[in-house]
């Protein structure tokens, strides 16, 4: 933690903050080793490079910047980096603003990783559009443990209440069930703008259409105009000819901001009888203001180093430490500025194997983050 004075100390702070953790590479798979940091064919290799530590180097060099040439940011900065997020963020972010809450006292607004870069995507007439997508919002994080409970029994026997069968109707149910589109005003804006910068017409009725017609830019916001419900583990059984009196499975779920209670009530209504479910985590959606004067200074800093972006809000399918930020009343965006040529298989990169950034691309971001912060 630490804190970087602004110009004008009356004005709201600003928190930076970014996880130092990353999740593990096998050397094996990679082109480079994984943590060795090696510059090659002008990109930075190795794990952590896009997820975040990206974020985080481009920070401290415009602090390091501010404080060799005696300037100052025009509000106070306050940098926070943790560990933990790539886990449960329980020894990270969520300790941090539980036990020392009084270290974010006076920030209003905080960025951080998933937003800002370069994304390509062709207009309807065949020129090349460069997105820049802010991060606005999250869906929210749960992931729910299922216990479904019945009589243990010989596996040659009929068995009514078997338990593996009461679960795996009830995950199959999950998995199959449909969720309704629901446009959050984060989504509903991304589309709004990103058709007017395509040429695509946006027809609120037709959503899968409108998302067809975007081409390459769909990616950005087709996770994120429904909820979702996951399986993705099975625990049940001791023996091949032992119907089990309990099995348990786990769901990831994600939920769109302003979806929580109708989502749990459905989610219940499709587990259906002798299905208990509790959490095993549970991170609240976040949600930030569109058009505030934050994304006018970050959209502004963008257009200063690319006067063609085309800046636009959208909502993130995951989730980030912002779920823990934003209860204190802290406005969260992702706000990542990254440039990245043409073909730059980004969306691969977190967690990926070889996974680098452009060189120039940082020093781009470097310069977005300076003007960001000496002017917003």
């Amino acid at each position: 933690m630490a804190r970087l004075p602004g110009a004008d100390p009356t004005l709201p702070a600003l928190l930076l903050q970014g996880h130092l953790d990353v999740v593990p590479a096998e050397p094996g798979e990679w082109t480079v080793p994984p943590f060795a940091g090696e510059i090659r064919d002008g990109q930075l290799w190795g794990r952590g490079a896009v997820d975040m530590k990206c974020f985080c180097a481009m920070a401290l060099t415009v602090v390091k910047s501010f404080v060799d040439s005696g300037t100052r940011p025009r509000r106070d900065v306050v940098l926070a980096f943790v560990a933990d997020e790539e886990d449960r963020g329980e020894f990270g972010a969520q300790w941090l603003t539980r036990q020392h809450r009084s270290l974010f006292e006076g920030c209003a607004a905080a960025i951080s990783e998933t937003g800002g870069y370069t994304f390509h995507a062709p207009a309807v007439d065949g020129h090349d559009v460069r997105l820049y997508p802010v991060g606005t919002a999250e869906r929210g994080t749960a992931h729910l443990k299922l216990t479904a409970r019945g009589r243990a029994g010989h596996g040659s026997r009929r068995n009514d209440e078997n338990a593996v069968i009461r679960l795996v109707a009830a995950l199959n149910r999950l998995a199959m069930h449909e969720w309704p589109i629901t446009l959050t005003p984060t989504v509903r804006a991304f589309l709004w703008r990103t058709g007017d910068a395509l040429g695509v017409d946006v027809d609120q009725s037709d959503i899968e259409g409108t998302l067809a017609r975007l081409g390459p830019a769909a990616a950005l916001a087709e996770t994120t105009v429904r909820n979702s419900t996951t399986p993705t583990m099975l625990e049940a059984g001791y023996k091949v000819n032992v119907i089990p009196g309990e099995a348990t499975g786990q769901v990831d779920t994600r939920v769109l901001p302003g979806a929580e209670a109708s989502f749990l009530s459905e989610i219940d209504e499709l587990l259906g009888p002798h299905i208990e479910r509790e959490f095993v985590t549970k991170q609240p959606p976040v949600q930030a203001s569109l058009d505030s004067p934050w994304f006018t200074a970050m959209s502004d800093a963008l257009l200063s180093e690319d006067p063609e972006a085309v800046v636009v809000p959208y909502c993130m399918g995951g989730g980030t430490d912002a779920k823990a930020f934003t209860p204190l009343g802290i406005e969260c965006y992702g706000f990542d500025p990254l440039w990245l040529p043409k073909g730059f298989p980004y969306a691969k990169m977190a967690h990926g194997v070889d996974e680098r950034v452009p060189v120039q691309g940082l020093r781009f971001g470097a310069r977005v983050l300076q003007h960001f912060l000496r002017h917003c």
